[in-house]
C-alpha cells in the first residue's frame, strides 16, 4: 500500500540551526531515505525550500489569485517528503517513527487514495 509522510514542520525552525546543524540534520534524512531505499520501501523523497520561497494559487469564478510565502496564517511549513509502499499501515507508522525528523518536527502518515472517499 502506498503512504505518504510529511514532514510538518515549525515555521522557522532552520533559521534557529547553525549551518552545521542543519547539516547534520539533512545528513540524518537522508541516511535514512537510503535506509529505505536499501529496504525496497521507498518510492520517493525530496526535501522542500522554505515556505518563503512557495506561492498558493487559487482560483475562483475563473480568476487566479497568487499569495507569496511565507503565508502568516501557517504556524507549520511541509518540509519534505518520503513516498512509501508498505504491507500496512502498521508499517507506514513504524518507519515513520525511525524518521530523524520525528525528533524535531511532526511526521504525517496518508495512504494514497480517491479524495472522493
Amino acid at each position: 500500500m502506498p503512504y505518504l509522510m510529511l514532514i510538518v514542520e515549525p515555521r522557522g525552525q532552520r533559521a534557529e540551526r547553525t549551518p552545521a546543524e542543519g547539516q547534520e540534520a539533512y545528513a540524518q534524512m537522508l541516511r535514512y531515505a537510503e535506509g529505505l531505499q536499501a529496504r525496497g520501501l521507498l518510492a520517493a523523497a525530496e526535501s522542500l525550500k522554505s515556505d518563503a520561497e512557495g506561492v498558493r494559487l487559487r482560483v475562483r469564478d475563473g480568476q487566479r489569485t497568487l499569495v507569496d510565502g511565507p503565508f502568516a496564517e501557517a504556524k507549520e511549513m511541509i518540509g519534505g517528503f518520503f513516498l512509501l509502499t508498505t504491507d500496512s499501515r502498521d508499517e507506514a507508522l513504524a518507519l515513520a517513527a525511525e524518521c530523524p525528523a520525528a525528533q524535531w518536527a511532526t511526521v504525517e502518515v496518508r495512504e494514497l487514495g480517491p479524495c472522493f472517499l
